[in-house]
């Protein structure tokens, strides 16, 4: 016969009984026998008994369970992994006990029990999610009723799972940033360039609610920062927002310049190092539509916030100086920030994230810290937008801002980029824009006449020296020292002419040079070009430099094209005002001088050059120049010339020649050049108009004399070797289209 069962006592007494009598080792033993031979046994009855136990040896214990607290997690936190979710569920229930009983004992343990609850956050079975949840709950009033809470412990196990792609456990890691934020002993935001790459990974997510909740923690991050600036490190989150500031979702691309905005205007010039990245994000959406207002509106106050920060103190610092020591821009491979990967369009727009309309605010004491202007990063993308020809116009026009405002406060350094920015400066003046063109015009007249481009040899500076020689002179031809001048002085002798610098010669050639190249360029914006010059240089300097440089231009139908174009100009223009009235009396050496280096060029078409005399007052010379067209070969063109000088004449420019008309007397050689420019015209309208004007003649008290101290006979040799040159040039490129009509016939 078997022996009498001697029932054993409940576990819970048995347990309170160890404890009364302080034998530890026994409390261990229990806790390992329901561990390793029932909680984690292969039968799931078994499993499920084991739980149960640990979670009464747990209630047993009481406060002293504190004590025993790993051997009673470990297993049960195993059982998350169970693939029967009725066993997962009894592991939440024992895991909810023994978290209840120890309280604040079970803050060592954190990391190991927020890990198993993420995993369960994600949970497909229902119940198990509740019972998950539960468990959350009470370990989130723990963490904030402690204050033994080990937050740099953490930190590394949310920054890896805080890029987790599941839906619910983002919703779980948000929940507990937002727990952490709200309580006051924890300071979160020290370590919030640890997670705001995921965070903002988070805002992209397809749920509505996950995307709220993670607005709401960017929001309370944000208005952290505003309350302590002088704590927050801007420098390690720069190149966070600058990656996420191009992102293709408009939620996460507004919200990230939101956060840049305040940056910008929080740290001040703790943000320039960054400038380029920041440039490379922010420059695409200036030229956005409508349907991101919003993104366009916040970009354009972060690039003119930006662009307050660059000061002339930068163009003096030099760059070996020691600064703060802040982190650098990343890699190519680790950043969008570098301008191979620039803008990311994107349709649709979004107001929907969270610290967009907070105020602005003045950047803090951080500003004082000295930093180093990364002048050659933020050139390099300045010149990768401006050369990129998809960009939209308000982009390209905020770039040329920025070289523009960069060559104020920083001209010393930016002359070292005027060598490679040059071209492409030049190019954009074929912009279809005509505000593109009018800024680009600025930032060339800037160029052109800044002390800072200086140098001996047209150049500019290309090391750190400060080259500064006297300015280049802009001769005009060696012939024109018959003038009462016995040197030839440049056009910077004038006193009323600024002196220009070594690049202005340069930009001149260059410009010219782009007329010759692109004919449709000098035919549609050739004058408006040349106009908007006028007024932001010195007109004397541009009609002196452009005469003297196509004095030696050798395709001679270009010359006489760009000839015509000036004389248009000088004559109709309202900002040639000033230098109309100059040449028209030649009483100064200097308009003399003038007169004699756009005559010169002017003889490359011989109607202009009648019509610079008739300016200049020059009437008998007018009417010696006019005898001479019948040796020239006239054609269509030379006549439709004659015509349209003829209807000038009858312009508001030309009133006071009208009124000397009035003294016939003493301006016989005026009437001789209007009868001379009147036999040349066929029977036309304007033979019509000019032939009734002289019909009218009278006699007058005015009187005048020509200019003194200018030999007109060795101009009018001049004339006419320049018209042989045109008349050689035409029979050589008639002989050469001869050839090639008889080489297609052959």
């Amino acid at each position: 016969p078997k022996p009498p069962c001697v029932p054993l006592p409940p576990l819970p007494r048995l347990v309170r009984e160890f404890v009364a009598q302080n034998n530890t080792s026994q409390i261990k033993h229990v806790i390992q026998i329901l561990s390793q031979e029932f909680a984690l046994s292969q039968h799931p009855h078994s499993r499920k008994g084991g739980l149960i136990g640990l979670a009464a040896c747990s209630i047993a214990l009481g406060k002293d369970s504190g004590l025993y607290l790993k051997e009673l997690i470990e297993p049960v936190l195993t059982c998350f992994n169970d693939a029967d979710s009725r066993l997962r569920y009894y592991a939440c229930e024992a895991l909810y006990n023994i978290v209840k009983v120890a309280r604040g004992s079970v803050l060592p343990h954190f990391n190991v029990l927020f890990d198993g609850l993420s995993k369960l956050a994600a949970d497909p079975d229902p119940n198990v999610k509740s019972g998950s949840e539960l468990l959350d709950r009470l370990l989130k009033d723990i963490v904030t009723e402690s204050n033994q809470f080990d937050l740099v412990g953490f930190i590394p196990l949310l920054r890896e799972r805080i890029y987790s792609n599941n839906q619910y456990a983002r919703q779980f890691i948000i929940s507990w940033i937002l727990v952490l934020e709200s309580v006051p002993d924890i300071n979160l935001l020290d370590y919030l360039p640890e997670i705001l790459d995921g965070l903002f990974q988070i805002l992209g997510d397809n749920s509505k609610e996950i995307r709220k909740m993670c607005e709401v923690a960017l929001g309370e991050f944000l208005k952290e920062i505003k309350k302590n600036p002088s704590s927050v490190k801007f420098a390690e989150m720069a190149n966070i927002l600058v990656i996420h500031c191009q992102a293709a979702d408009d939620v996460i691309q507004l919200t990230a310049m939101c956060w840049m905005r305040e940056f910008i205007q929080l740290a001040g010039r703790v943000m320039l190092p960054y400038s380029s990245g920041i440039l490379t994000a922010v420059l695409p959406c200036l030229s956005y539509d409508d349907r991101k207002k919003n993104i366009k509106e916040v970009a354009n106050v972060c690039n003119q916030s930006l662009m307050k920060l660059v000061i002339p103190e930068d163009d003096e610092m030099d760059e070996a100086k020691p600064s703060v020591t802040i982190p650098a821009e990343p890699s190519s491979e680790e950043s969008l920030s570098k301008p191979e990967s620039t803008h990311k369009i994107t349709s649709c727009s979004s107001e929907r994230a969270s610290g967009c309309h907070v105020p602005l605010f003045f950047p803090c004491s951080c500003e004082r810290i000295q930093v180093t202007l990364n002048l050659d990063g933020i050139v390099q993308v300045l010149d990768y937008h401006l050369s990129d020809t998809s960009i939209g116009m308000m982009t390209r026009i905020a770039v040329l801002k920025w070289l523009y405002h960069l060559y104020i406060k920083t001209p010393r350094k930016m002359f070292r980029h005027t060598d490679s920015l040059f071209p492409i400066l030049l190019r954009t003046l074929s912009d279809e824009s005509d505000e593109v063109i009018l800024k680009d015009l600025e930032l060339l007249a800037e160029i052109a006449s800044s002390p800072a481009g200086q140098t001996e040899e047209g150049h500019g500076p290309s090391d750190g020296s400060d080259v500064r020689p006297g300015p280049v002179e802009l001769h005009v031809p060696a012939r024109a020292g018959q003038l009462s001048s016995s040197s030839t002085k440049g056009l910077e002798c004038s006193p009323s002419t600024p002196t220009m610098n070594s690049y202005f010669y340069k930009f001149m050639i260059n410009l010219l040079k782009r007329f010759s190249s692109e004919r449709k360029l000098l035919e549609s914006r050739g004058a408006f070009i040349i106009r908007q010059l006028c007024l932001l240089l010195n007109a004397e300097n541009i009609f002196h430099s452009m005469a003297d440089i196509l004095l030696r231009e050798e395709d001679l139908k270009f010359a006489s094209t760009m000839v015509h174009t000036l004389n248009t100009i000088l004559l109709t223009s309202s900002e040639l005002f000033q230098l109309r009235n100059q040449l028209k009396d030649l009483k100064t050496p200097e308009s003399r001088n003038l007169f004699c280096c756009l005559y010169r060029s002017w003889c490359h078409n011989p109607v202009t050059t009648v019509s610079l005399c008739f300016l200049t007052q020059n009437y008998k010379h007018a009417y010696d120049l006019i005898q001479k067209f019948g040796d020239l070969e006239v054609t269509v063109d030379f006549l439709t010339e004659v015509d349209k000088l003829v209807q000038l004449i009858e312009c508001p420019i030309f009133t006071y020649l009208r009124l000397q008309l009035l003294d016939v007397k003493n301006n016989p050689y005026l009437i001789k050049a209007l009868y001379g420019l009147l036999m040349l015209l066929p029977q036309s309208s304007a033979f019509e108009l000019l032939s009734h004007r002289l019909q009218l003649l009278g006699d007058g008290p005015a009187s005048r004399t020509a200019a003194s101290n200018i030999d007109y006979t060795e101009l009018l040799q001049h004339f006419e070797k320049v018209q042989n040159k045109h008349l050689e040039a035409r029979h050589q490129r008639a002989g050469r289209a001869e050839q090639l009509d008889r080489r297609v016939v052959l």
